[in-house]
């Protein structure tokens, strides 16, 4: 069972609730350069397509933070403007008009300058989130201590000094390529702060270990309790990001959106090209948002009975194979007529 989920203080980006109970959020980040709106505008679109609730943006110019000001006209979530090193930017970011800000401590920790950042912010009533990367954290660190703590150091420091300036609209993330590493950072913040928390790991690399490496880690999180939204880091397109994303949350009953499919390993029992049919179901299933499950199964062992635990199953034989539709067996196709038949009985759900 999910440990008690940690209840932090809820923050609103544009129309998204962020912590205080609000189910978990999806974001993820574009890819594209900033500066040209029009591909900007495009990449969002399609993240809006599988799911993505809050897209962040680089802003590395003045240029790119005047862009946002066409690109939050065409679209229809929340823009967070991502800033380093000139808090400039994140000045001209807000008067664009950008929902949230994500601020680096490790390059961005100059007292004077986060207090004019945090005037306009709250000005304005927009969140900034506190972004701590292992591989950029704040010179005056104490290198004495674990990366971990030093995280959690920097961290704690620009939130008092916020909290000072009478600015309470944060969220924190604590990131690390390293798994143990990033965990250990939150679970020693989590009961220091009132804050919501963005979880991740930060440069998980490409889809094939990325995607291990983040579900490990943004997984044991959200097991322990941990974590308001999320964002899986990954060298691909933006859309993986959301997909898995999801993925995980569904794997936890944390957030159901789109279809689940169930799909036997195969073995020396199948009698069928199993993998051929389930992957010709996971892309068909891409299309549908609904919250489904479906099975796909290749021998007599568990198919029958993973195939009725499903809304709509296949439990595949010799050339024959037994279509199941809410624990009920509806009929028997031939191998020929697999797919067409199984996708017939999703489609009439």
């Amino acid at each position: 069972m999910i440990n008690s989920r940690r209840i932090s203080k809820p923050i609103q980006i544009g129309d998204v609730t962020v912590g205080g109970g609000a189910p978990v959020v999806v974001q993820s980040m574009t890819k594209t350069d900033t500066r040209d709106s029009r591909a900007t505008i495009e990449q969002i679109k399609e993240l809006e397509q599988y799911g993505c609730e809050l897209i962040r943006v680089a802003v590395p110019d003045e240029e790119a933070a005047r862009a946002i000001v066409d690109i939050k006209n065409e679209i229809d979530i929340p823009l967070i403007a991502d800033i380093h090193f000139d808090y400039r930017l994140a000045l001209a970011a807000l008067e664009s008009g950008a929902d949230g800000l994500r601020l680096n401590p490790g390059n961005i920790g100059e007292p004077a300058q986060i207090k004019q950042v945090a005037l306009a912010a709250k000005e304005r009533v927009v969140p900034i989130r506190i972004g701590l990367n292992a591989g950029s954290l704040p010179q005056t660190s104490n290198r004495q201590l674990t990366i971990a703590e030093r995280m959690v150091e920097g961290a704690l420091e620009q939130i008092q000094l916020l909290e000072s300036l009478g600015f309470d609209l944060i969220k924190v993330s604590l990131k690390a390529f390293d798994v143990p590493t990033t965990i250990e950072a939150y679970q020693l913040i989590a009961d220091r702060i009132p804050y919501p928390l963005h979880i991740g790991i930060t440069e998980a690399g490409t889809p094939r270990t990325g995607v291990i490496r983040s579900t490990v880690g943004i997984g044991t999180l959200l097991w322990l309790g941990i974590g308001d939204t999320i964002r899986v880091s990954l060298t691909a397109p933006p859309r993986e990001e959301v997909t898995a994303a999801y993925e995980i949350l569904k794997s936890l009953n944390l957030r159901q959106r789109g279809p689940v499919l169930v799909s036997c390993p195969t073995c020396g029992r199948a009698e069928t090209d199993v993998v051929k049919l389930a992957e010709a179901v996971e892309a068909e299933l891409a299309r549908i948002n609904r919250p489904i499950k479906v099975a796909v199964m290749g021998c007599v062992v568990n198919g029958p009975g993973e195939a009725q635990n499903a809304d709509v199953g296949i439990a595949c034989g010799k050339g024959r194979g037994v279509i199941f539709k809410k624990g009920e067996m509806v009929g028997t196709v031939e191998e020929k007529d697999f797919f067409t038949a199984l996708m017939k009985e999703v489609e009439g759900l």
